[in-house]
């Protein structure tokens, strides 16, 4: 996923919201805007980053509309700003990953985990429950451990990731142990069965309030890397005397592409999710495409899904979104509450 350097904007930042309330209103998706709790409102204040992590000053360039900005076709200065982002907003000493491992585009990561706390919310009163009651489920975490990272500081919630790669969760484990009290709130679980998703992981006593999702959206390795072309073209940056990434923010083939892409991964995503209904409040995945869904609505009908919900995101041109669905009736998500958040 590409980030681009941000434009002068026009609109002033939202107030952010008291930390236990959720959104009154939405941001307008169609002029890019984040969600109002989101820290990465406006223009990065790269005097502020730099002073706290020097090393990003080498990477700081100037944008072709003025403003300091990082080349983003370049992996070690994405990976260093994005160091420079954890350690500032989020209290993240200690963060690093594998060469060629995707390094995630932080706001947008940012926004998925507030709206879904805003999907908790409405099943509390409209209180966003935080605290170390409540767990979520990390469907392939990868090597970055980005969601559990900003959902515990941002909330304190538990996490549990999951990935089928031994070197994601070697990396991930060691992100969470060079963090003081990182260890108590995020676990790392390797899922054994690359053909399973929920089974052969979880026990058959564990509860999770919420799962999230960003799914491998190739469907091959040509496609990722035509992809990547197409985005370094758009952010003028194709030029042929420059050796580019072949894949920007990096990716292995697990973090990028699986048989069938995206819609084949959430239809299996879906199914499974039917088989553990009962352990899980809320199931959600990102969907890059918005051509799949059609296909991600038919999924959910023949899986029985109670309740489905579709939230659209912006992170400037960019637009993005999630579903989330439950099989709980409204009933049992009172008594889930009740029993968990109280």
């Amino acid at each position: 996923m590409s980030l681009p350097p941000k434009r002068p904007s026009r609109i002033p930042a939202a107030p952010r919201p008291a930390p236990n309330k959720p959104v009154d209103g939405k941001p307008d998706a169609a002029k890019g805007q984040l969600h109002p709790r989101n820290r990465h409102q406006g223009r990065y204040d790269f005097p502020a980053l730099i002073k706290a992590s020097p090393e990003l000053a080498a990477f700081v360039i100037i944008n072709p509309y003025g403003n300091e900005s990082i080349d983003f076709a370049n992996p070690a200065a994405v990976k260093v700003f994005n160091r420079a982002l954890l350690k500032q907003f989020y209290g993240i000493a200690h963060w690093d990953i594998p060469a060629d491992y995707l390094c995630p585009p932080i706001p947008g990561r940012a926004d998925y985990l507030h709206y879904l706390a805003d999907l908790l919310a409405a099943s509390n009163g409209g209180e966003i429950p935080r605290g170390a009651q409540v767990r979520a489920l990390d469907v392939g975490v990868g090597a970055n451990c980005i969601y559990p990272l900003l959902g515990n500081r941002e909330y304190a919630w538990q996490f549990l990731g999951s990935d089928i790669a031994a070197s994601a969760i070697d990396s991930a484990k060691a992100i969470v142990q060079a963090n003081p009290g990182l260890s108590e709130a995020i676990e790392l679980r390797q899922q054994n069965d690359s053909t399973q998703i929920f089974q052969g992981l979880l026990d058959s006593a564990e509860r999770f309030d919420l799962t999230l999702c960003n799914p491998p959206f190739h469907a091959s390795a040509e496609e990722a890397s035509s992809g990547s072309k197409r985005k370094w073209r758009n952010l003028g940056k194709l030029d042929p005397k420059r050796k580019l990434p072949v894949l920007n923010f990096g990716g292995q083939a697990a973090e990028l592409w699986c048989t069938g892409g995206e819609a084949a991964f959430v239809a299996r995503l879906v199914a499974e999710s039917a088989e553990v209904g009962q352990q899980v409040l809320w199931f959600s995945s990102l969907i890059s495409k918005a051509g799949n869904l059609p296909g991600v609505y038919s999924a959910l009908k023949k899986a029985g899904a109670l309740q489905v919900q579709t939230v659209e995101m912006a992170q400037g041109q960019k637009q993005s979104r999630f579903v989330a669905w439950t099989f709980q009736t409204p009933e049992q998500q009172q008594s889930w509450r009740k029993a968990r958040w109280s």
